[in-house]
C-alpha cells in the first residue's frame, strides 16, 4: 500500500512565527507528531510520502503515487482539511481522515466524502482499519469506544519522513491525558483525566533516533500537562538528565505545564538538570472568581505571581496563555491579564477569547443553558474569533478588551521591556553547551535583526541599552533573549492582524441581523452574528 499522509494548512496564529522563521530559512516552527506517529503504527511494509502543506504543497506526482490519502488536523485546520478530502475525491483515491478534530466532530469530513474515519487513538482504531483495507472494505468509521491505549506499546515516530530543514523544533510525546477538570479543556474528553505516560526507555529513544538523524535544535514537549503524572515524570527525568549530559546537551527542551509545578521543586530541579529550558502555563486570568467559576482549582491555591517567579528564577522561562469572556467576568479584566503579564515579565503571552469546543464540560452547559450561538456552533479554533455562545458581558465590550491587551503588550517598546527583565531576571542554565560556529543564515538573521531594531525601529537606542546590559551582566542568556527579540518581528506584524480581524468581525456583527431568543435554543439568521 501507498499511503500520502497530507498535513493541512495553519491559518497565522500567535504561535506560527511567520516573520520570525522568515529570518533563519525556516518553514513552520513544528512537525505533524501525530503524522509520523500513524506512519509508525501502520504496517511498515507499507510505503509512506509524508506532505505537510505548511512546509510545501503536493504535486499531481504525489497524487497519482498514492494509494491511500491519510489525512489528520485540528479544528484550526478545518478549511483545508476538508478542501483535501475534496480534493482526494475528485482523483478518486481512498481516503481516512483522522485526528483530534474529527474525533470531535465527525460529520463535516464524512459530509465530504471521506471514506474511512479513524477516530480517538490511532493504537486502538488504525489496526482497524488495516483489517478492513485488508477485506477489501471501501468504508468504515472505527472509534475506541471509551478504550484508551497503553502508550508504552506506541512505537518511535517516523521522523525520517520530515523534512528536517523546514522545522525550528522537533517535538515528542511523552504523556497524554490531564488530571485536572478545567471546564473549557477539550484535552480531558479526548484523552480523559488519567495521565497515561510512555517509559522512560521510550522517551529516550525517540530523542536517539533524532539525535541520530542529526537534529541539535530545540525540541518540545508536546504533553498538554507534562507535570501530570509527577510519579513518572520524575522517573523520566532522572534517567533523561544523564542521557543529555552524556550527550554534551544536543537538545533545548521545552513543553506544558500546570502551575502546581512552582510548588515541587525537586521537579524543577530534575527538569532544570535535563535541559529544559521554557514551559508554557495556562494562566487563563488573574480572576480568581473566574477561575473558581471554570474548575480551574489549581490556579486558585497560590499566588500566581509568585508562582511564575518561582519558576522563572529556578530557570524555566515562563510563557503564559490568557483568556477573555468568562461567566460572571468583572469589566476591565483585560487591563488585569496587562497588569499580571507586566508584574511577571511573561514575555510570551498569549491571549484569545473564550470559545466552547465540541463536547467539553462548558459546551454542554451553554446548550443546556440556550447559549450557544446556532450559527457559529462549531468554534473555528483561533485567536481571532469572537466567542462562539452569548457571553455574561457585551461581546464588543471583550473585543475591545481583547484588541487592548494585545496592542498595547506587543507595542514594540514594552515587548523589548518585558523580554529585558524576563531575561535578566531569569536563572541562567547550569550545562556548559558545546560552542557552535553560526550557520550563514543564522548569521544573516542576526545581522537582519540588529538592523531592523537596532536602527530603522524607533526603539533602536533601547535595542542597543539592552542588548549591552544583556552581554554585561547575562551574557548565557545573550541567544535566548536575541531569539526573543527576532520574534517581536512576528508579534509586531501579528497585532495588526489581530486588530484588522477583530475590527472586521465587530463591523459585521454590527450590521447583521438580530437574533430571538427563545427558552432553551439562540436563533440567529445570519451565519456571522449574534
Amino acid at each position: 500500500m501507498r499511503v500520502l499522509l497530507l498535513y493541512p494548512l495553519f491559518p497565522p496564529s500567535f504561535w506560527s512565527f511567520e516573520k520570525a522563521l522568515e529570518l533563519i530559512g525556516r518553514k513552520v516552527s513544528m512537525p505533524p507528531l501525530g503524522l509520523i506517529t500513524v506512519a509508525a503504527i501502520l504496517p511498515q511494509e507499507w510505503e509512506f510520502r509524508l506532505v505537510d502543506r505548511n512546509v510545501r504543497c503536493e504535486t499531481e506526482t504525489d497524487w497519482n503515487w498514492a494509494e491511500l490519502v491519510i489525512i489528520s488536523g485540528m479544528i484550526v485546520q478545518k478549511p483545508d482539511m476538508l478542501q483535501l478530502i475534496s480534493q482526494a475525491k475528485q482523483r478518486g483515491k481512498l481516503v481516512a481522515v483522522g485526528g483530534p478534530y474529527v474525533t470531535s466532530v465527525p460529520e463535516p469530513a464524512r459530509e465530504a466524502g471521506a471514506d474511512f474515519l479513524v477516530l480517538d487513538e490511532g493504537e486502538i482504531t488504525l489496526p482497524l482499519l488495516v483489517n478492513a483495507i485488508a477485506q477489501g472494505k471501501t468504508s468504515g468509521i472505527f472509534g475506541a469506544e471509551g478504550e484508551k491505549p497503553d502508550v508504552t506499546n506506541t512505537p518511535i515516530p517516523r521522523y525520517d519522513l520530515l523534512d528536517l530543514s523546514a522545522y525550528n523544533e522537533m517535538s515528542v510525546q511523552f504523556s497524554r491525558g490531564c488530571p485536572f477538570q478545567c471546564e473549557f479543556c477539550d484535552i480531558i474528553v479526548l484523552y480523559g483525566r488519567k495521565p497515561r505516560t510512555k517509559t522512560p526507555t521510550q522517551l529516550l529513544a525517540e530523542l536517539q533516533t533524532l539525535y541520530d538523524l542529526g537534529w541539535r535544535r530545540s525540541v518540545f514537549m508536546v504533553d498538554d500537562n507534562f507535570i501530570g503524572n509527577k510519579r513518572n515524570v520524575k522517573l523520566l527525568l532522572r534517567e533523561l538528565g544523564p542521557w543529555m549530559a552524556a550527550h554534551r546537551y544536543p537538545f533545548r527542551l521545552a513543553t506544558e505545564a500546570s502551575i502546581d509545578l512552582a510548588q515541587d521543586r525537586e521537579l524543577l530541579d530534575l527538569m532544570i538538570d535535563a535541559n529544559f529550558g521554557a514551559v508554557f502555563i495556562g494562566i487563563e486570568t488573574p480572576d480568581t472568581d473566574s477561575l473558581a467559576l471554570t474548575q480551574k482549582f489549581q490556579n486558585t491555591r497560590d499566588s500566581l505571581v509568585e508562582s511564575v517567579q518561582k519558576i522563572n528564577q529556578a530557570g524555566l522561562s515562563v510563557m503564559a496563555g490568557f483568556i477573555l469572556g468568562f461567566d460572571s467576568e468583572r469589566s476591565g479584566a483585560g487591563q488585569r491579564i496587562i497588569d499580571f503579564v507586566e508584574a511577571t515579565a511573561i514575555h510570551k503571552a498569549m491571549f484569545g477569547m473564550l470559545q466552547a469546543l465540541p463536547n467539553t464540560a462548558l459546551w454542554k452547559r451553554l446548550q443546556t443553558e440556550g447559549r450557544l450561538l446556532e450559527a457559529m456552533q462549531e468554534t473555528q479554533g483561533h485567536q481571532m474569533a469572537l466567542t462562539n455562545f452569548v457571553p455574561t458581558r457585551p461581546v464588543e465590550e471583550l473585543a475591545r478588551e481583547y484588541l487592548s491587551c494585545f496592542w498595547e503588550l506587543y507595542e514594540p517598546s514594552r515587548y523589548l521591556s518585558r523580554v529585558y527583565r524576563h531575561y535578566m531576571e531569569l536563572k541562567p542554565t547550569p550545562h556548559k553547551v558545546p560552542f557552535r560556529m553560526l550557520e550563514p543564515i543564522e548569521l544573516r538573521a542576526v545581522l537582519s535583526i540588529f538592523w531592523k531594531q537596532g536602527f530603522k525601529r524607533k526603539t533602536r537606542f533601547q535595542f542597543w541599552r539592552q542588548l549591552i546590559a544583556i552581554i554585561q551582566h547575562r551574557p548565557k542568556v545573550f541567544v535566548s533573549y536575541l531569539s526573543n527579540c527576532a520574534l517581536g518581528e512576528h508579534f509586531f506584524h501579528y497585532r495588526e492582524i489581530v486588530r484588522n480581524e477583530i475590527e472586521a468581525q465587530l463591523i459585521q456583527k454590527s450590521t447583521a441581523p438580530t437574533v430571538e431568543l427563545s427558552p432553551g435554543k439562540l436563533v440567529s439568521s445570519t451565519t456571522t452574528g449574534y
